[in-house]
């Protein structure tokens, strides 16, 4: 059985897929090197139960345009819950690891595990654009060059730490075979002191957590691909010293354990 394509972090996909229509667009070209990607959300449960959907979220900061105002949305180190009910939609964007502090000039440390006004860390004029979001009943794609504006008329001057942060992200959370922190101190040339000190400042979330949450994700998918799995290979494979420590992250990140999950549970 093959899982929708919904993105790592979304847990169940397959049951997600029948109650939401997810859709990406890349942003113009100027503001790839801040922002990964532009994502849509569209839901409609009327007349059925609200759904709840669960999302191991990554180290990125997302700006969402949704109903009753927008919002900035800090890297979630828990586990993030969204309910749906009646009809709706959102618009986000998903900043680069690194990226979101460049428009900010300041630590986003104080956003982690944080949803706050939009409008106070980007100006009231996102409001106006998440009227715009919360009028448009048509396709989302539409909006994209409204959203590029509003960005691109922020548009901060290249910062070449956000870069070699997103670049240490991305080696970490691509299936590498990085494992440590000092591991990734040593690959990139600098101490773990200063790599803890950048991920505080532009990311909001540790490296060690940066690491573990890689983990959890290729595990989540693994268990949702609907074959059986060897958990203690699996772990192994993941770096975990044994079963037991691999079972007991997953179950304080997912709320249950592995087996239950990849049986349709929690």
């Amino acid at each position: 059985m093959t899982s929708p394509d919904l993105g790592r972090g979304v847990l169940h996909p397959g049951p997600a897929a029948a109650v939401i229509s997810l859709t990406r667009h890349d942003p113009a070209p100027e503001l790839a090197r801040f922002v990964e990607f532009y994502w849509s959300v569209r839901w409609s449960r009327d007349g059925r139960p609200a759904y709840e959907q669960k999302v191991l979220a990554h180290p990125n900061i997302h700006l969402v345009l949704e109903a009753p105002s927008a919002r900035i949305y800090g890297v979630n180190r828990s586990l993030f819950i969204r309910r749906l009910e009646g009809a709706g939609q959102v618009l986000g964007v998903k900043f680069r690891a690194g990226g979101f502090r460049p428009f900010v000039g300041r630590s986003v440390a104080d956003l982690a595990d944080r949803a706050v006004p939009a409008a106070e860390v980007l100006g009231p004029e996102t409001d106006l654009l998440n009227d715009e979001v919360l009028r448009s009943a048509g396709d989302p794609a539409a909006l994209v060059p409204r959203v590029d504006a509003f960005l691109l008329a922020r548009l901060p001057e290249p910062d070449p730490v956000a870069e070699q942060v997103a670049a240490m992200v991305g080696r970490m959370t691509g299936g590498s075979d990085l494992r440590r922190v000092d591991q990734v101190a040593e690959e990139f040339g600098i101490t773990v002191r200063r790599l803890q000190r950048l991920f505080a400042e532009y990311v909001g979330a540790s490296p060690k957590w940066v690491l573990r949450r890689a983990r959890l994700h290729e595990a989540a998918e693994r268990a949702d691909r609907g074959t059986a799995i060897d958990w203690a290979a699996l772990a192994a494979d993941l770096g975990y010293a044994d079963q037991a420590h691999f079972t007991r992250d997953f179950t304080a990140a997912v709320g249950t354990s592995p087996g239950r999950y990849a049986a349709g549970g929690g």
